[in-house]
This record gives C-alpha cells, structure tokens and sequence, in this order.
C-alpha cells in the first residue's frame, strides 16, 4: 500500500504541472488561465527572490528602507520606501542589475518607511480590489489577468491586457474604497 501512496504524491511533479504541486484545482485554474507560460511565472518568481535577497544584502540593517519587488512577466515594480533618493536609484540600479529582468518601474518613494498599520490597511486594500476584480460581472477583465500591489494607499495593477481590460481594471481599482491612486504598469497586447 505505501508504494501506490508515495507513487500518487510523485504523480504532479511528474507531470510538470506546479499548481497541483501547490494549490490543486483552483491554482491550476490560475496557471492555465494566465498569459505568461509556466517558465515565465517561474522566472518571474525567481527575478522577485533574487531581487529581494541582492537588496537585503545591502539594505537588510537600515529598517528606514521598505521596498516590495512584484515581477510579472520579467518587468518588475519596485515599490516602499527609502530614506533618500540616491538609495532609491541604487535599488533601481541593483534590480536592473538581476539576470533576465527586462525592465524596472521604480516606484520607490524617498521618505519614511510605512508603519505596520499602514502595510496591514495596503494588504486589505490589495484584497478588496482582487475581490472587486472577480466578482465584476461585467467580463471586462479577469482577475487572473491582473497582479495588484498596494503600498501606501496607492494601487499598482499589473499584467498582460488588452486596453478594454486595462480600462475595467483600472476603473474597478479607482472606485475602491482607501484607494488614492492608481498606477497602471501593465503591458497592453493590442
């Protein structure tokens, strides 16, 4: 009996599919459903660890420094804060710098790092726009389609869209409550 058990857990790492390694029904529904391949997701949590580790390399003892890095499709959102503008180039500089990145959209604001009230407030906000995201009836746009990060009150979407779904996205992001703005990083397909 325990050869057929350790037979079954092996069966989604040989099949090549990561969602049923990760998450089963519901994250193979998000695999299939996104535009990027499975290497480029890949890739792109890779760009996102490496990125993360090169800056708490340099940064990991000054806490004025609060940065997230979202990569999707190999562009990558720097986002947080940094105590002056020079250190927000260098981090710039140092996520252009991780193999494969095609490019950086530094939007690193030079000031205090944010309070944990203020990054809990940004993780709820990231999650009323993804619930708003699915829950549109309207067709316009897929949540699976489009990555959302939230810092400072500020609403970053990211993705591959067309521009009707960028519009609905954006539009979605922009009615939500505790949103002050709303950057648009996505590439447009069409």
């Amino acid at each position: 009996m325990r050869p057929y058990i350790v037979v079954a857990m092996l069966v989604p790492l040989l099949t090549g599919c990561p969602a049923a390694v990760v998450g089963g029904a519901a994250a193979t529904a998000m695999v299939i459903d996104d535009r990027r391949t499975t290497g480029i997701q890949f890739e792109d949590q890779n760009i996102e660890i490496k990125a993360r580790h090169a800056i708490d390399e340099k940064y990991e003892k000054d806490d004025r420094v609060h940065v997230a890095v979202t990569s999707f499709n190999r562009y990558v959102l720097v986002s947080g804060q940094a105590p002056t503008e020079e250190i927000k180039h260098d981090i710039g500089v140092i996520v252009l710098g991780i193999e494969n990145v095609r490019n950086v959209q530094n939007e690193v604001t030079a000031g205090p790092a944010t309070s944990f009230s203020q990054r809990s407030t940004d993780g709820y906000t990231t999650s009323k726009v993804k619930t708003k995201l699915m829950t549109d009836g309207s067709g316009k746009v897929s949540a699976n389609h489009v990555k959302v990060v939230t810092e400072d009150n500020v609403v970053f979407l990211m993705g591959l869209v067309n521009r009707k779904e960028a519009d609905a996205a954006t539009d979605i992001a922009r009615t939500t409550g505790g949103v002050t703005k709303v950057v648009r990083v996505f590439e447009i397909t069409d």
